[in-house]
């Protein structure tokens, strides 16, 4: 398994920054969709979304989310 190195959060200090990857609504892989420090206090995350980057936006438990079926 390889080592990876993640960047300090800048703001917080404390947490790294690591990459989330998610799927694009044709199925296709997006990788490192969003960065999110590691630190929960922090909560610092940056979102690529249609090309535009979106700062700080509210971080929401997934549990109340509906899985789609996909065929």
């Amino acid at each position: 398994m390889e080592n990876f190195v993640f960047p300090k959060c800048q703001k917080c200090s404390a947490g790294d920054l690591v990459p989330l990857s998610d799927f694009g609504s044709q199925g296709a892989p997006i990788h490192y969709k969003v960065w999110v420090c590691t630190n929960p206090e922090c909560g610092f995350n940056m979102k690529i979304r249609n090309g535009d980057i979106y700062m700080n936006e509210p971080i929401l438990s997934g549990t109340a989310h509906s899985s789609r079926s996909r065929y």
